[in-house]
């Protein structure tokens, strides 16, 4: 992944979505703070960098991968301990995410059972704050985080990699796990950008070419065959003329320097955006998608494709609503995403949930919402796309269904609603004693933050 390097060079990954794009510079009267300029989704959480160069994330913490010293899930930004500046580009992983700071570091957290936060250790536990990637102190240009292994691009032009190993995704010719960096063969250098799958890794050269190598049960290495390869393998028909680079689950998109989008892997769900659910060892065109993309990113089993009208498309798996077209149906061609038809500026796709980045420093995302991966304070499903608390959302109280439970956890769900609680009021009733018979407002209805919710509770 390229981290500030503009929103025409992508690179998106999996559970993972290892999506780093910069956000257009635009005036806008935003501060610093409440304005993104790059964003990473996941396996159930998001990240973004702010304007003033802080790490802030949301969503799915029980393994530490917010990194903000806690365990505990956050449905609104979170700010990732001791990186409040100096931030250029943020990249989520499976269950761990890293940082590329301004000097050229690179600092990790979250799950380490196979190494994949490069400090020397495998601990199976997890890192709750940023360690340092040992030997990439200064260096890095990029980052890429793939389900248990990460990957940076160095100033030089060369790939190294670490953490889990099983598939051949780190490249050095092993199957060995990785603690802390290694070389990843014959690409020394001449390399612009990078892209981390479930468990294989490509990247793009500087003379357009792509190369890929890991895992390729479903021919998401792009040459012709179904075995993992251990080293750099050459995607068939792409020497030449390619601009980014996606990873997806099992599946890999470029962005061709015609504006055109080239899928290849897995295709169970549609996510190569054919028209069919037929798996592709080799690239084919997207429908419809034949010039005028100018970003990609590449989900679990979904695909979406910026236009250069900022305008969003995407296809593939929609379970969870994360193409955000009004419905949980998937599709096998690309198909608009409701409410941006204009001002997006970067993509990034999780596993089962979507982002954009609008040119303003807007964060908005769609999909899965049960770890509070959207940012909007809910912690629920959303089929068209949400601001971001923070980042051009208002915090607001989502009204929480509470009939039925006893007082005290009745107050605790109004509380991480971003609500209070109200009148109480003692009734006769057949229920039992303390617990919650009826509430006002309704459930499910959205109102201000902090607005009282009212109970009847059994006496």
């Amino acid at each position: 992944m390229l981290g500030g390097v503009g929103r025409f060079v992508l690179a998106a990954g999996l559970f993972i979505a290892t999506t780093v794009i910069t956000a257009a510079a635009e005036t806008t009267t935003q501060p610093l703070s409440s304005r993104a300029t790059s964003i990473t989704a996941a396996n159930g959480y998001t990240c973004a960098v702010t304007g003033a160069g802080a790490a802030k994330c949301w969503g799915r913490n029980d393994l530490g991968q917010l990194g903000n010293g806690t365990r505990r899930s956050r449905s609104i930004p979170a700010a990732v301990h001791q990186l409040a500046r100096g931030v250029v580009a943020l990249s989520a992983g499976g269950h761990h995410a890293c940082a590329l700071t301004r000097a050229g570091a690179v600092k990790c957290w979250g799950f380490n059972r196979f190494g994949q936060l490069g400090d020397g250790t495998t601990w199976d536990d997890h890192r709750l704050t940023p360690v340092g990637v040992v030997g990439l102190g200064s260096g890095a240009s990029a980052i890429a985080a793939g389900h248990a292994h990460t990957c940076a691009l160095t100033s030089a032009g060369g790939v190294k990699c670490w953490g889990g190993n099983g598939s051949g995704q780190l490249g050095d010719a092993t199957q060995a796990n990785r603690r802390t960096p290694v070389d990843v063969w014959g690409l020394a250098s001449g390399v612009a950008a990078i892209a981390a799958g479930f468990d294989h890794t490509c990247a793009l050269t500087r003379s357009g070419a792509v190369k890929c190598w890991g895992a390729n049960w479903s021919g998401q290495l792009g040459n012709g065959s179904g075995y993992e390869w251990q080293t750099p393998v050459d995607v068939l028909g792409l020497t030449r003329g390619v601009l980014a680079i996606a990873a997806g689950g099992a599946h890999t998109c470029a962005l061709t320097s015609g504006g055109a989008v080239k899928c290849w892997g897995a295709n169970w769900s549609g996510q190569l955006g054919d028209g069919t659910t037929t798996d592709r060892p080799t690239p084919v065109a997207v429908s419809g998608l034949t010039h005028g993309v100018v970003a990609i990113a590449a989900g679990l089993s979904h695909t979406c494709a910026l236009i250069s009208t900022g305008a969003v498309k995407c296809w593939g798996w929609n379970a969870y609503g994360q193409l955000g077209d009004g419905t949980m149906k998937q599709r096998l061609t690309p198909g608009p995403v409701a409410e941006l038809g204009r001002g997006a500026a970067a993509l990034t796709a999780g596993s089962k949930h979507t982002c954009a980045l609008t040119s303003t420093g807007v964060v908005k995302c769609w999909g899965a919402g049960r770890f509070g991966q959207l940012g909007d304070g809910a912690g629920v499903r959303r089929l068209t796309p949400v601001a971001v608390v923070g980042f051009g959302g208002t915090l607001k109280c989502f009204v929480p269904y509470v009939v039925h439970l006893p007082l005290a956890r009745a107050k605790a769900s109004i509380v991480d609603a971003h609500c209070r609680v109200g009148k109480v009021t003692r009734v006769a009733s057949r229920k039992p004693q303390g617990t919650v018979i009826r509430e006002w407002p309704r459930p499910g209805e959205i109102r201000e933050k902090g607005t009282r919710i009212r109970l009847d509770v059994a006496r």
